[in-house]
């Protein structure tokens, strides 16, 4: 791993040799870089040996590594003023000054004025002032930047001399043709061409001219006029632009670049750039949109029956023969509309059903037109004609026996079943009954009959049950039209006595012994005979103590909900 400059003797190669072997066997410590990190023994030799010219007589891997650069002195900011003057020149040669221009900065050999004929050493004349020396350190772009120092300012000059001399020609070319006395337009051209000419003679053609003219653009000028078109002069062709000048360019339709994509190269646009709009208002609907106007489909699909016909072994080309192949496109057409019918006609008379192949009216199959209607917040048509409705294959508007309604324009909520709404009737195909109907419908309801019913006795109490039971939270949740209907109809039956209900005084004794029983009864087995005792009790009167000894064993053994009383009201 030594990088010693020199040649190795025999021993000190060996040496060196057994020293590698036993750092890559582990035997011995691995060797140390400058910032003490060891160093991989298992490093190729190429790649951990040193250049000559980066050796430094220890063992290191820093040529491998990135070497850490200075920015500071490598950005192209470091600028200088180029040309820039240390004050004013002197007015006397000194000692040790350039012997040409006489500054300080620099020596004769160096100057980068006129050589003069005499220095300003001999004649104290003209002596240029010193340069400003300026310490740069720039980087390796700086060093190359051309325009380091450079000032945009300085180019003034050059401006104003081309314009100055521009004013001059101008003037000299006016004055020539004031000097003529024809009104001729051709003569007054060839003269200033002439003046031109002159002026390119004397070598004043390095400028150039602003106003010069193309000798050919009277020539040409109705080539020109051509849209879309430019024509070479020198070779006579014309050339036919992509796009014409006056039309917007396909990427700046829409500038987001998450629009359609453009590949500058083919000039093309595939998608819509202008998806919100409408087809009829785009301007530029995609390239694809052309491939699916006009004749573009009908060659496309010529193009699939030559490849298809190709793979079947048929020696049909689009591009070698395009008329055999529309020919035989054209005779295939002809006869798969012709093997088409032929099917349909073997399966409609096979199996029926021509019918319903019959096409559904007009009215039923466009129910959108494109008629302007405006309608009011209640639904009045303000402008435009209202839409017709769509009449259907079925009967409208028909009515039978009297009514005015047609059959399920009513319906009855207490019993419901639909009816007529003129007459109220649930019947079909009934006679109207008009309004006699109404009222006869409205006085047999069960709502009616509960409204009529006296209203003076007070419901009477139900019977207090001898274990009390909790109210459940679900008792709450009854609906208020169910209490409203029970409570009509306990005011209705009021007047009955029924069993188990009323101000009721149980005997004890009574009591007792017919919840006895009546346990006995179910924990019973049920074979023939107590069957029959069974039947022949269930012929007996029931009396108040045998109906809440039933009720408390039910309630305990079959449904907990089923004694339950609420006493809200």
């Amino acid at each position: 791993m030594s990088s010693a400059p020199g040649k190795l003797s025999r021993e000190e190669f060996r040496r060196q040799k057994d020293l590698d072997a036993a750092r890559k066997a582990g035997t011995a410590p691995a060797a140390l870089d400058e910032e003490g990190k060891p160093i991989n023994p298992h490093i190729p030799q190429y790649i951990s040996q040193v250049p000559w010219y980066a050796d430094t007589g220890a063992p290191t891997l820093a040529h491998q590594r990135r070497q850490a650069d200075d920015r500071s002195a490598n950005k192209l900011d470091g600028w200088y003023d180029r040309g820039a003057k240390a004050g004013p020149a002197a007015k006397k040669y000194r000692k040790g000054a350039c012997e040409n221009c006489g500054a300080m900065t620099h020596k004769k050999a160096d100057c980068l004025e006129r050589p003069r004929k005499k220095g300003a050493r001999w004649t104290n004349k003209d002596i240029a002032p010193d340069e400003v020396i300026q310490e740069v350190e720039p980087g390796y772009d700086a060093k190359r930047d051309r325009w380091n120092g450079y000032d945009p300012s300085a180019y003034t000059k050059v401006y104003e001399e081309y314009n100055a001399m521009e004013a001059a020609r101008q003037k000299v070319r006016e004055e020539e043709i004031d000097k003529q006395t024809t009104t001729d337009l051709a003569a007054v051209r060839k003269v200033a061409k002439a003046g031109k000419g002159d002026k390119e003679k004397e070598g004043d053609d390095e400028f150039g001219s602003s106003d010069d003219e193309d000798e050919d653009e009277d020539k040409y000028a109705d080539a020109a006029d051509a849209v879309g078109q430019k024509l070479d002069t020198k070779t006579r062709i014309t050339v036919r632009n992509l796009r014409i000048r006056e039309d917007t360019a396909k990427y700046l339709l829409n500038l987001d670049p998450e629009s359609a994509y453009y590949d500058p190269k083919t000039r093309s646009m595939r998608d819509n750039p202008l998806k919100h709009l409408p087809p009829e208002e785009a301007k530029f609907a995609g390239d694809n949109f052309l491939r699916y106007s006009g004749d573009a489909p009908e060659v496309q699909k010529l193009q699939l029956f030559a490849w298809n016909s190709e793979q079947r072994g048929s020696d049909v080309h689009l591009q070698a023969n395009p008329t055999a192949g529309e020919l035989l496109h054209h005779e295939y057409k002809q006869k798969k509309d012709t093997l088409k019918d032929k099917n349909k006609v073997s399966i409609l008379s096979k199996y029926g059903g021509a019918e319903y192949l019959e096409a559904a009216p007009k009215e039923l199959r466009q129910g959108q037109t494109e008629e302007y209607v405006e309608y009011s917040r209640t639904g009045q048509v303000v402008k435009g004609r209202e839409r017709i409705k769509a009449k259907s294959k079925y009967a409208e508007d028909v009515y039978i026996n009297n009514h005015t309604a047609v059959w399920g324009s009513w319906y009855d909520i207490s019993s419901g079943t639909w009816g007529y709404a003129c007459c109220h009737s649930t019947v079909h195909a009934s006679y109207c009954a008009g309004q006699a109907g109404i009222e006869a419908t409205r006085a047999s309801t069960a709502q009616h009959l509960l409204s009529n019913a006296p209203a003076s006795s007070s419901p009477p109490p139900r019977a207090k049950p001898l274990i009390d039971d909790q109210p459940s939270s679900s008792s709450k949740d009854i609906g208020k039209d169910a209490e409203d209907r029970r409570r009509r109809a306990e005011a209705a039956f009021s007047s009955k006595k029924r069993l188990g209900e009323g101000e009721l005084e149980f005997d004890r004794e009574k009591l007792s012994r017919a919840i006895n029983e009546e346990k006995k009864r179910k924990g019973r087995d049920t074979d023939g005979d107590e069957r029959e005792g069974k039947r022949k009790k269930d012929t007996t009167e029931v009396s108040e103590e045998d109906l809440e000894a039933y009720r408390m064993t039910r309630r305990m053994t079959e449904d907990p909900m089923a004694n339950y009383v609420d006493t809200d009201y």
